[in-house]
C-alpha cells in the first residue's frame, strides 16, 4: 500500500508581536463584556428590549413628577413641590422596579458562562476566579447605579428648574446631593449582591429570576400580614356628649412585630432611605413592616442591611472557589 505524501499549507498564521497588556486589561475587557451582555449591545433587537425597558420604568417616574410640577408651578408656585415626591420617596418607589431589574438581568452575566462551561477560557489569560466575580459584579453595579442616579437626576433638575429662585433652592437644599449618592450607592450594592449570589448557584437564568422574586415576595407578605397594626378606638359618652375616647393598637405578634419587620426585603434599604434623609413615617404613610421597624434603634436596621448583602456575597465567593473550572 502506497503511503500518501504530506503536504503543508500555509495559512498565514503569526505569532502575536502587539503589546502585551497583562491582567488588569484581561479585567478590563470581562468588564466590558459584561456590561454589553446586560445591555444587549452586540446582539438582536430582542436582546435590547428587556434593558431598555426596565430602564424606562424606572425613568417614568421622575419624568412623571417632573410634568406635574411644570404644570402645577404656574398656579401654586413654590408650593407645587408638596405636591410631588422627593428625593426619598423617589428611592422608595423605584426600588420594586430596581428588584425586578436585578432579578432577571443579574443572571445574564453568570449562568450562561456556567452552562457553557466556558469559565476555563477566560482563565487562560492571567485571570482568576476571583477577578472574574469582581468584573462581573462591577459591570452589573455601575448599570444598576446609573439607573439609581438616572432618575435622580432628572428629578432634581425639574426640581431647580421649577424653583422660583434656582440659586436659594440649591442653597436650601444642596444637603440632598451628598445624601442621594450615598443612598444610591447603597440600593445598587444590595440589588446587585443578591440576584449574582442566587444565579451563582444555578445555570438556568429562569429559575435564579424566579426564585429572588418569589423570595421577595413571600419575606414581603409575611413581614406586612405579621406587623399589620390593627387599631380600635372607644369613646365614653355621657349626656349626649363625648366624655373621653381610647385607641387600641395590636398586631399579630405583639412585641415582636419590629423584628419581623426586617424581614421585608423591601424594607432592607426602604429602613436606611428613611435614616439617611431623616424621614419620619406618620401612621399609613409606609409599609406595616416599615412602620413596626421605625420603633427599633438605627443599628437593627443597619445590620440587617449589612446581613443581606454580606453574607451572599461571601457565599458568591466560596462558590466559585468550590466550581471546579
Amino acid at each position: 500500500m502506497r503511503a500518501r505524501e504530506a503536504e503543508v499549507f500555509d495559512l498565514g498564521y503569526q505569532r502575536y508581536t502587539g503589546p502585551r497588556e497583562g491582567r488588569n486589561r484581561a479585567r478590563l475587557a470581562l468588564f466590558e463584556n459584561g456590561v454589553r451582555t446586560v445591555l444587549g449591545i452586540g446582539r438582536g433587537g430582542r436582546a435590547k428590549i428587556l434593558p431598555v425597558g426596565l430602564f424606562l420604568a424606572v425613568i417614568t417616574p421622575a419624568v412623571v413628577f417632573v410634568t406635574i410640577l411644570a404644570f402645577l408651578d404656574p398656579i401654586a408656585g413654590d408650593d407645587a413641590t408638596q405636591f410631588i415626591p422627593g428625593p426619598a420617596d423617589y428611592y422608595s418607589i423605584v426600588s420594586v422596579i430596581l428588584i425586578i431589574f436585578g432579578a432577571i438581568m443579574a443572571p445574564e452575566l453568570l449562568c450562561p458562562d456556567r452552562r457553557d462551561n466556558v469559565l476555563p477560557l477566560y482563565l487562560v489569560r492571567p485571570l482568576t476566579s476571583t477577578d472574574y466575580l469582581i468584573a462581573r459584579f462591577l459591570a452589573f453595579f455601575s448599570i444598576v447605579l446609573v439607573l439609581v442616579y438616572a432618575g435622580q437626576i432628572v428629578l432634581q433638575a425639574g426640581l431647580i428648574l421649577t424653583a422660583g429662585d434656582q440659586v436659594d433652592y440649591i442653597r436650601d437644599n444642596w444637603q440632598d446631593v451628598p445624601r442621594i449618592l450615598f443612598m444610591g450607592a447603597l440600593i445598587a450594592t444590595f440589588i446587585s449582591v443578591g440576584p449574582l449570589a442566587v444565579a451563582a448557584f444555578t445555570t438556568r437564568r429562569a429559575y435564579a429570576a424566579a426564585f429572588i422574586i418569589a423570595a421577595w415576595l413571600l419575606l414581603n407578605s409575611i413581614s406586612d400580614g405579621l406587623t399589620f397594626q390593627e387599631c380600635i378606638s372607644e369613646e365614653f359618652m355621657q349626656d349626649g356628649g363625648t366624655v373621653s375616647s381610647t385607641t387600641e393598637c395590636t398586631r399579630p405578634v405583639g412585641d415582636l412585630a419590629p423584628y419581623i419587620g426586617l424581614l421585608n426585603l423591601g424594607g432592607v434599604t426602604d429602613n436606611l432611605n428613611n435614616m439617611v434623609f431623616d424621614v419620619d413615617l406618620e401612621p399609613g404613610e409606609g409599609s406595616p413592616s416599615s412602620m413596626a421597624v421605625a420603633e427599633l434603634h438605627d443599628a437593627f436596621p443597619i445590620g440587617v442591611y449589612v446581613l443581606w448583602t454580606g453574607i451572599p456575597a461571601l457565599l458568591l465567593c466560596h462558590r466559585y472557589r468550590r466550581i471546579r473550572l
